[in-house]
């Protein structure tokens, strides 16, 4: 798949058919006239839709080749699963496969990669050399995490009413509408310092929320809206009492138990960006959120992990009704307006609600950490490191995924 600088190396950009319709795409038209002017002999051509946030025009603006058939490309480039249907023998494809966690309903699409002989390469599995992810839409997912927990708090307490975020056109728009808010003197914690977590800072930041050191946070009392944004330390502590580092809680998690409620009793407002792994203890639980002194009113879960660390994250929420009331003492779902009802924001697809800037932030990030390696022979190991199959089986690094394509 790499090529010498003589060769043509043919990209094509594809349709997005999972339903519902998701409009965004890895390149903008911008991104792919920056490819040509640095790689003269790439040659790129965008298959025709009519829902992505850039219309075939824009393309062709740029001087883009626009098609109905991308057969006779060599590297496929989407942003969903492609369905079985639609998959082209013996290319190469690059798209969220979400095999990588054994999902169950992706097994026939990774099955059927395989049998037809195609090399996957999936956006979650492109790497540096410490297996940081190099690309994702996290920081889109953080963005609109946070508007849409004020936007929830708003509604909650009839205090405001800001519009949905995918009616509006950019980060930009958001944040105007957020700083038209007089916000009371609340307090918002944020879990993780990745990129989801990022972006939900960039919005706190930018609408000037105060932030503050999580001692503070937790102790003091003040007149204007606050957030701290605290890490797996914060929120996990050892069993034996020993005070170590994030390293020894990620290779040990079963020594830790969780300590989430010092913030419980203090917090309105929790936003979540964190990593969660399968043996850490869950971070905010049934028993927390039905203490006597819990205090907490909105739950933007941007992880959102179904039965996972966040007790009340019961189901994923859509963009089209993007909350549900949360019943601590029995469980369950009940309406938002439920005088005991904790508010739940967990859509599972928050980047969609920004198509038009996750789009160009993404293809900014391709070209920065995936395109040179087409051309560089692959010199950081980038292609290697992310390639999940290869000539009909599952490469060296995603063999732990046999017993899940046979079947098992």
């Amino acid at each position: 798949i790499m090529q010498n600088h003589n060769q043509d190396m043919k990209f094509g950009i594809l349709k997005e058919r999972k339903s519902p319709p998701d409009r965004r795409v890895v390149f903008s038209p911008n991104e792919l006239v920056q490819l040509k002017q640095l790689y003269p002999n790439a040659i790129v051509k965008v298959e025709s839709s009519d829902i992505r946030i850039f219309s075939d025009e824009e393309y062709k603006k740029a001087g883009i080749e626009v098609t109905d058939d991308v057969s006779d490309c060599d590297v496929l480039f989407g942003v969903k699963e492609v369905p079985v249907e639609a998959l082209i023998p013996n290319k190469s494809y690059f798209f969220f496969s979400h095999t990588i966690k054994k999902q169950p309903y992706n097994r026939k699409l990774l099955q059927a990669i395989v049998s037809h002989n195609i090399n996957l390469y999936d956006h979650e599995t492109i790497v540096d050399a410490d297996n940081r992810r190099l690309i994702g839409f996290g920081r889109y997912a953080g963005i609109v995490g946070a508007y849409n927990s004020i936007r929830a708090f708003g509604i909650k307490f009839e205090l405001f009413k800001l519009p949905k975020a995918e009616t509006l056109a950019s980060k930009e728009e958001l944040i105007r509408h957020l700083k038209r808010i007089v916000f009371p003197p609340i307090k918002f914690v944020v879990t993780g310092s990745g990129k989801v977590g990022g972006g939900i800072k960039e919005i706190l930041d930018a609408i000037k929320i105060t932030e503050v050191s999580t001692d503070n946070f937790l102790t003091k009392k003040y007149a204007q809206a606050v957030y701290t944004q605290i890490d797996v330390l914060d929120y996990n502590k050892r069993i034996d009492g020993q005070v170590l580092n994030c390293r020894d809680f990620y290779n040990n998690p079963k020594e830790y138990v969780g300590n989430f409620e010092r913030f419980t009793k203090v917090a309105d407002i929790v936003i979540t960006g964190h990593f969660h792994g399968n043996d850490a203890p869950d971070i905010l639980t049934r028993e927390m959120l039905q203490a006597k002194d819990c205090h907490i009113k909105v739950i933007g879960d941007v992880s959102c992990d179904i039965n996972g660390p966040i007790a009340s994250t019961l189901r994923a929420s859509t963009i089209e009704s993007p909350i549900y009331g949360y019943l601590p003492s029995e469980h369950k779902e009940v309406e938002v307006f439920h005088p005991a009802a904790i508010v739940v924001m967990a859509v599972d697809n928050l980047p969609c609600e920004l198509p038009k800037d996750a789009s160009e932030g993404f293809g900014m990030m391709f070209m920065e950490h995936v395109i040179p390696s087409f051309f560089n022979n692959d010199k950081e190991g980038i292609l290697e490191r992310g390639k999940m199959t290869e000539k009909g089986k599952l490469t060296e690094r995603f063999s732990y995924l046999q017993d899940y394509l046979d079947g098992n």
